[in-house]
């Protein structure tokens, strides 16, 4: 099949697009005619390969659409469903068993390896392959080949042009507060980083009834934004030290904190801004090999450093939930959104990682 493919040819280079050959679906995967795909911070930093995916690779891994054909053996979609897809994972280890298919051990060859596990990819160009198989699917194209796990149903309503960011950074966010913090009525939280990963963690810890919402960020247009959403409180955090002002403001420090920047500077400050017994998750994705430091008896006493991948979800179980939130008005992520074109990828690029002008980008194929 003839597929339109968004390909990165090398590190830190544009989107380059270009027409691709796409085999049809194995054994237990899905052919997906994609209608949209979100942009993902992932996307950017492996196009920088702080991950090694090999490149040339077509990337995308928000990706939402209608399965257009079927491999054998595959039974919760079929031709005509409407999907959202999200990351893959093995789903016979004894973590996914257990509910946990974010901390499967195949996760990285899953997802970032650039070919399926036997070493073939499913997109070539010229007669020449190109890694693809990026978190499962590579949606930066017309049609992609999923894995069945990579799945999730929705309704035949649904608005599917909207719904691939939460295969990824939206139930990231959303995840590490709903799933993995689990904040108690009442509590407060700090929230460093307020792009799309941040302002689901804002919008998730609002719903979960969280009285003082902390957002830190040094763009005073997404705290704004933040604001809107339901921060209690901002921080400019280039004018203003965030650690000492949350401690101040919270009584002796947040119940619970958030780093979303990947910045080990930005991490010790979040953990240092709890006080005693708080818990910080870390849900940014640094270059491989990054290091950061804290004073061990800050840990000591009782504070808590978790490590959170993708909300702690299972996509097929967490996504519908986002979505019925987001219908009842608990959880509006469209306000983070703004659409282009597919052939606008790279404007798409410079508004997310310059400017700062989209939050999350969406791309119509």
């Amino acid at each position: 099949m003839e597929a339109y493919a968004a390909i990165v040819e090398r590190q830190g280079g544009e989107f380059v697009l270009d027409n691709v050959s796409i085999e049809d679906p194995r054994d237990g995967e899905v052919l997906v005619k994609v209608a949209a795909a979100g942009m993902c911070h992932t996307d950017l930093t492996v196009r920088d390969q702080y991950y090694p995916t090999p490149l040339p690779a077509v990337l995308g891994h928000e990706g939402s659409g209608v399965v257009e054909k079927i491999g054998r053996g595959v039974s919760t979609v079929k031709p005509g469903d409407k999907v959202v897809l999200s990351f893959s994972y093995c789903g016979t280890c004894p973590s996914c068993l257990k509910g946990h298919q974010a901390y499967c051990p195949s996760l990285f060859p899953l997802n970032f390896m650039g070919r399926r596990l036997d070493g073939s990819t499913p997109i070539t160009r010229n007669g020449e392959d190109v890694n693809a198989c990026f978190f499962g699917q590579s949606s930066f194209a017309t049609y992609s080949i999923a894995s069945e796990n990579n799945c999730v149903k929705v309704a035949d309503d649904a608005q599917i042009e909207l719904l691939g960011p939460l295969g990824c950074g939206i139930q990231t966010g959303a995840g590490a507060v709903l799933n993995s913090l689990q904040p108690a009525p009442g509590s407060s939280i700090a929230i460093f980083g307020v792009g799309s990963v941040g302002l689901s963690a804002l919008m998730a810890a609002k719903s979960s009834g969280c009285l003082k919402i902390i957002a830190v960020d040094r763009n005073p247009a997404r705290l704004e934004v933040a604001r809107e959403l339901g921060a209690t409180d901002v921080i400019d955090a280039s004018t203003t030290n965030a650690q000492e002002a949350i401690v101040a403001m919270t009584g002796g420090g947040a119940d619970y904190a958030m780093d979303t920047t990947a910045i080990p500077q930005v991490l010790r400050s979040a953990v240092e801004s709890t006080h005693n017994m708080g818990e910080t998750a870390v849900v940014g994705g640094a270059k491989m090999g990054t290091e950061f430091s804290l004073d061990m008896n800050n840990i000591l006493f009782g504070r808590k450093l978790r490590g959170v991948v993708e909300g702690s979800s299972t996509p097929q179980v967490f996504i519908p939930q986002l979505i019925a939130m987001q219908k009842a008005g608990l959880f509006p992520f469209e306000k983070l959104c703004s659409f282009y074109d597919f052939d606008q990828i790279n404007q798409a690029v410079e508004d997310t990682e310059k400017t700062g002008s989209a939050i999350k980008a969406i791309l119509r194929m």
